[in-house]
């Protein structure tokens, strides 16, 4: 038999979230950004009259409004977002335990086991978890309904908002092998111009392609975007909190100004370090390589990456990897709008080990001891938040600029986390 597997997608859920608050505001064209004044110039969210005008997420303000001169921009509240994230997947688990979110505002459910308890079918559940989002979140979702997770997806994505598609087996390949090939999960830019280039451009031309030449063309990936073109996907739901560890931990900035010269420039990769080594921590996990991307205010991106001494989820050790990639690769004196730093090569803590370094003696022993500091200032940040504690280094003028201090407003984070196995 059969999965029944549910994909839900909180339509504009940013600006919806935000329309709560601004019922008068609906019918007009709505978008969620940073404060464009602050550098936070780009599209987070937009709501259904500004899309029909062509606004896109991830635009630049200027670009959205040379589209719709009257957008309405609203600030983002990311403690809200997660707010309603949250009762969102409590409403999930009245039917499942098998939710797994997929970002903050997405999530697929098996309801496989428990679908008899709720009338056994599955257009009528999907419905009832629709009204009961509207009614007491006051928000829309657009549900899929499939037998597997990449179909589910496919089916949110098909007909918005505030609706309901079925993807059976009797009508994926109409419904879904005419879609462009960028339309499935996990096809990216670089493998859509691969694909391009061997005349492979909707998810029908990819599944009647020879899979083991499109693993060829793209590795073990081209096996894999094979099989979800074709239906025969099968990875499970999991119950939040138990899916696989990350392949990578990144974090990205777009300051709120332009950062120029080695000691501003120092200031954000420490920062962006920071917070990759706590989400390497709590995830029990250290990494081999640190990769860097350093945008420019006209966009351009250089990216980077080498490899660690040693296995390390250690902030100074990431951002010394980081900092040394960026000085080979740019100069202090051109200006920065953007940086990410990414750890991968990820290893569980208790197979990473500490090899001994045998050009720097004692290095193993001052990793363990930072190691050990930085881990009781998690503990202290999880208690009394997250800006109880610093170091010492984090307190220079540029340093309390680009995080935000003089105006209570952060850099706008780009960084995202989304996974499946």
């Amino acid at each position: 038999m059969d999965r029944i597997i549910f994909h839900c997608d909180l339509n504009a859920f940013y600006a919806s979230v935000e329309l709560l608050s601004y019922p008068h505001l609906r019918q007009l064209p709505v978008a969620v950004c940073g404060d464009p004044g602050s550098r936070h110039g780009i599209i987070l969210a937009k709501n259904e009259p500004a899309k029909a005008l062509g606004v896109k997420t991830a635009e630049t303000i200027w670009q959205a409004r040379r589209k719709a001169p009257d957008l309405v921009l609203l600030p983002a509240h990311h403690d809200k977002y997660r707010y309603y994230s949250k009762l969102a997947g409590e409403i999930y688990r009245r039917y499942t335990d098998l939710v797994e979110p997929f970002g903050i505002d997405e999530s697929w459910l098996d309801v496989t086991g428990t679908i008899h308890l709720f009338g056994g079918d599955p257009v009528a559940l999907a419905n009832r978890i629709r009204e009961e989002m509207k009614q007491e979140l006051g928000l829309t979702i657009s549900v899929g309904v499939s037998f597997n997770k990449v179909f589910a997806k496919l089916g949110s994505d098909y007909k918005k908002p505030d609706a309901v598609t079925v993807i059976s087996r009797e009508n994926y390949r109409d419904l879904v092998w005419p879609l462009p090939v960028t339309d499935l999960l996990f096809v990216g830019r670089a493998s859509a111009r691969t694909l391009e280039a061997h005349n492979i451009s909707t998810i029908g031309e990819l599944a009647a392609a020879d899979r083991e030449e499109l693993i060829r063309l793209l590795g073990k990936h081209g096996g894999q975007l094979h099989d979800y073109a074709t239906g025969a996907e099968r990875s499970p739901v999991r119950p939040a909190g138990t899916a696989p560890p990350p392949k990578s931990v990144g974090k990205g900035l777009t300051f709120r100004r332009n950062l120029t010269g080695e000691e501003e420039i120092r200031a954000g990769v420490r920062m962006l370090s920071e917070r990759v080594a706590m989400g390497l921590r709590r995830h029990g996990m250290k990494c081999t390589t640190v990769q860097v991307a350093v945008r420019s205010p006209e966009f351009k991106t250089i990216s980077r990456q080498r490899g660690t001494d040693a296995p390390t989820n250690v902030s100074r050790e990431i951002m010394a990897c980081a900092m040394d990639l960026i000085g080979r690769c740019w100069s202090w004196t051109s200006p920065v709008r953007a940086i990410t730093v990414t750890a991968s090569g990820l290893l569980p803590e208790e197979e990473a080990g500490d090899q001994l370094d045998l050009f720097t003696p004692g290095a193993s022993e001052k990793r363990e001891k930072q190691e050990k500091l930085e881990r009781a200032m998690d503990r202290l940040r999880d208690k009394y938040g997250r800006h109880v504690v610093r170091f010492a280094s984090n307190q220079t003028e540029a340093a309390r600029e680009i995080r935000g201090d003089r105006t209570g407003e952060e850099p706008e984070d780009l960084s995202g986390e989304r996974r499946m196995e």
